[in-house]
């Protein structure tokens, strides 16, 4: 390939992937809009749901107490299987699993335990930090191009 042929791949290359820079956003509306408002012509609030934070701090909160109550039933269900069983294989076996389990759930209900308080605090601190911003975003004056502002 010959170098002018070369220089001329470049530059219609170059021609078709031109730089520009694209917001990720609706389109405008056409005749402008107003800013964030949703009064018609712009594509609306930006709006936070602390719901799915909310719903995931009450999972773990659920998780924590059938964590606890399991293990508290896998503890009674085995208490007294080392009477009268005395000699057996199994009965060691038994009781490794059984400790094993018990570390498990232990450590779901404790991570829960930690979690859902992390996630309540989530849900409101990102409410709190939307009613800032919106309020930040409100006190800016947009010229209305349509009243000629």
């Amino acid at each position: 390939m010959a170098w002018e042929e070369w220089e001329q791949l470049k530059a219609v290359a170059a021609e078709r992937h031109t730089t520009q820079m694209q917001l990720n956003q609706l389109p405008a509306a056409p005749g402008g809009s107003t800013g964030g408002t949703d009064g018609g012509g712009g594509a609306g609030i930006l709006k936070h749901s602390h719901g799915p934070w909310t719903r995931a701090a009450g999972t773990a909160d659920d998780l924590r107490t059938s964590t606890a109550r399991s293990k508290t039933e896998l503890s009674s269900a085995h208490a007294g299987v080392g009477d009268g069983s005395a000699g057996l294989v199994s009965l060691g076996a038994l009781k490794s699993v059984l400790a094993s389990w018990e570390r498990r759930l232990g450590a779901v209900r404790d991570e829960c335990d930690a979690l859902g308080p992390t996630l309540c605090r989530v849900a409101r601190d990102m409410g709190e930090v939307d009613v800032k911003v919106g309020a930040k975003a409100d006190s800016v004056k947009v010229a209305d191009k349509r009243r000629g502002e």
